[in-house]
C-alpha cells in the first residue's frame, strides 16, 4: 500500500482489504471541513452538461449488459442511474460520473461471469449444509448500494475517529448516506429482520491505489449464522473475558472454522489452510484463513465470532454467531489465474466468451497492448503537503481517463530545502485491454488530468 500506516489502520474496520479497497463516514466537523478541502468535493460539481457528458461517454464504452441469471432478485438493473448518485447537491458529495456508471452492473449475477461462477458456488456450498447441519441460508442479493453511516460504521462498532471513516476512502452522497464500503453494512439490517443465518452479496465502493488488484467498485459477500439458544444456553449471562473463555463461544470458534474450511475445500479442492487471529470491531475472537495455492499461503477471507455489542444492537441481544466476508474478485483472480481486476468490467466477448455457467478454467490472455506512460509532477506547499491525500488524485485520474488507467506510481518526492514545498512525481500507465492507444488520444486526457490537478491545491511543474 501507498500509505502504509494509514492503510494498517484502516484495515481493520473491514473484512478485507487485499483486492478492492477500504470504508469510510463523516459526521464530525472535523471530517466536514476535510471533506470541502480534499478530494473531487473540490471539483465540487460539474456542470451539469459536463456530468451528463462524461456519463454518455460511460454508456456509450459498454453495450447493454449481458445477462442470462436466475436470481432471487427482481429487480435487475434497479440501482443502475447514476444521476442517483450525482443529483444530491449536498456539499459532502463526492462521488465521480466514472464511480456513478458503476453502480448496479450487477456483475455478480451474471451466472457466466467469472465473480457470478464463484457466486453461485459459494451459495451452493451453503445450500448442502441444510442436509448436514440443518441450517437453511437465506440469500440477499439486490440490497441499495446506498447505506447510512450508522449501518456501515457504528453498527459495527467502528470508531468515530477512525480513519476508514474519512472521505478520502469513502463515496458520499451527504454527511451520513454512502456508497457501502462493504457488505457488512447489512449485517444489523437482517439480523434485526429476525433472521437466522444468511449469505449477502453485493458490489461495494472505496476510494483507492490503481493498480491491477485495486478498483473503487469491487464485490463482497457476508455470511452470518446464529447458533440455536439451546446449543449456547451455558453460556446465559456471560460477558466479557468469561465468555470469550466459556466452551459455547469455543464451539462456534470450532463451527466457524470448520463451515470455511469446507468452503475452501469445496472452492479449490483439498487443500492446506492456516488460521491466524487478527482484529476487526464486530468480531471477538477474529481470525483470518490462509490457504496454500500454487505454491504460496494467500489470504482469502476474515472472520470471527460476533461481538456481543453488535448483537445487542441489532436487538439480538440473548443470541450468539459467527461471521464472516470475503472478496469476489480476488477468489476469481485465483481460481481462473484473471491479471488484471479491470477486465472483470470489459465487455469485450474475447474475454466472456471463456466462461460458462458453473465452470472454473483458467483465462487465456487474448492480448497484451503496449502501454503509453505518462508523467506529472507538481508542487504542494506548506500545510498541504501533510494534508495531501493520495486517493484524491488518483479518483481524479480515474474520472478523468476511466479504465484506460492501468496503474499509477510514485517515481519521485523530494522537499525543498528552502521553501519548504513537497514535490511529487507520478508515473501513469496507460493501457487499453481492447485495443492499442495512441499517444495523441493519451496527450489529450494528460493535459485533461494537468488542468484539473489545481483543483487539490496542486501546482504544476
Amino acid at each position: 500500500m501507498i500509505l502504509a500506516s494509514r492503510r494498517t489502520a484502516t484495515r481493520i474496520s473491514s473484512w478485507f482489504c487485499g483486492i478492492g479497497g477500504l470504508p469510510a463516514s463523516t459526521s464530525s466537523r472535523a471530517d466536514e471541513t476535510h471533506h470541502n478541502q480534499h478530494g473531487c468535493n473540490t471539483r465540487k460539481r460539474e456542470s451539469s452538461a459536463f456530468v451528463n457528458n462524461l456519463l454518455c461517454r460511460c454508456a456509450s464504452n459498454r453495450p447493454p449488459s449481458r445477462r442470462s441469471r436466475q436470481s432471487s432478485s427482481d429487480s435487475t438493473g434497479k440501482y443502475a442511474d447514476p444521476l442517483r448518485y450525482l443529483q444530491p447537491q449536498h456539499e459532502s458529495n463526492n462521488i465521480t460520473p466514472h464511480i456513478a456508471s458503476l453502480v448496479g452492473r450487477e456483475l455478480y449475477l451474471d451466472a457466466s461471469h467469472p465473480l457470478g461462477i464463484i457466486r453461485s458456488k459459494i451459495q451452493d456450498y451453503f445450500a448442502s449444509l441444510e442436509k448436514t447441519t440443518g441450517t437453511a441460508y437465506d440469500i440477499f442479493d439486490a440490497e441499495d448500494p446506498i447505506v447510512t453511516s450508522q449501518q456501515c460504521f457504528d453498527d459495527l462498532l467502528i470508531p468515530e475517529d477512525h480513519p476508514g471513516r474519512l472521505p478520502s476512502d469513502t463515496y458520499y452522497l451527504t454527511d451520513s448516506r454512502l456508497l457501502r464500503t462493504h457488505t457488512s453494512a447489512h449485517q444489523s439490517q437482517h439480523l434485526r429482520s429476525g433472521s437466522e443465518a444468511f449469505l449477502c452479496c453485493g458490489d461495494v465502493y472505496r476510494r483507492d491505489e490503481i493498480d491491477s488488484t485495486h478498483y473503487p467498485a469491487f464485490h463482497q459477500m457476508e455470511g452470518v449464522k446464529l447458533m440455536t439458544q439451546q446449543s449456547v444456553s451455558g453460556a446465559d449471562g456471560l460477558s466479557g473475558d468469561d465468555w470469550l473463555r466459556s466452551p459455547e463461544c469455543k464451539m462456534i470458534e470450532s463451527d466457524l472454522k470448520a463451515t470455511l474450511e469446507g468452503l475452501m475445500d469445496h472452492l479449490f479442492g483439498e487443500t492446506e489452510k492456516k488460521w491466524s487471529e487478527d482484529y476487526f470491531p464486530f468480531t471477538q475472537p477474529s481470525f483470518e484463513l490462509e490457504i496454500y495455492h500454487n505454491d504460496e499461503w494467500m489470504e482469502v477471507l476474515g472472520c470471527g465470532v460476533i461481538h456481543e455489542r453488535v448483537l445487542e444492537l441489532s436487538n439480538r441481544p440473548d443470541r450468539r454467531g459467527w461471521a464472516f466476508g470475503l472478496g469476489l474478485e480476488r477468489l476469481a483472480m485465483i481460481l481462473f489465474d484473471i491479471p488484471d481486476i479491470r477486465l472483470f468490467w470489459t465487455d469485450d466477448e474475447r474475454f466472456h466468451s471463456q466462461f460458462k455457467e458453473g465452470e472454473i478454467v483458467t483465462f487465456k490472455a487474448y492480448s497484451k497492448y503496449p502501454p503509453v506512460y505518462k508523467d506529472i509532477a507538481f508542487w504542494i506547499s506548506g500545510d498541504e503537503a501533510n494534508s495531501f491525500i493520495e486517493n484524491d488524485f488518483f479518483d481524479l485520474v480515474r474520472s478523468t481517463a476511466g479504465d484506460l488507467v492501468e496503474k499509477i506510481e510514485l517515481v519521485d518526492s523530494f522537499t525543498h530545502p528552502k521553501t519548504g514545498r513537497s514535490s511529487r512525481c507520478y508515473r501513469i500507465h496507460y493501457r487499453s485491454m481492447d485495443r492499442s492507444l495512441t499517444n495523441e488520444e493519451i496527450d489529450v486526457l494528460q493535459f485533461q488530468l494537468r488542468d484539473a490537478c489545481p483543483s487539490l491545491g496542486c501546482e504544476l511543474r
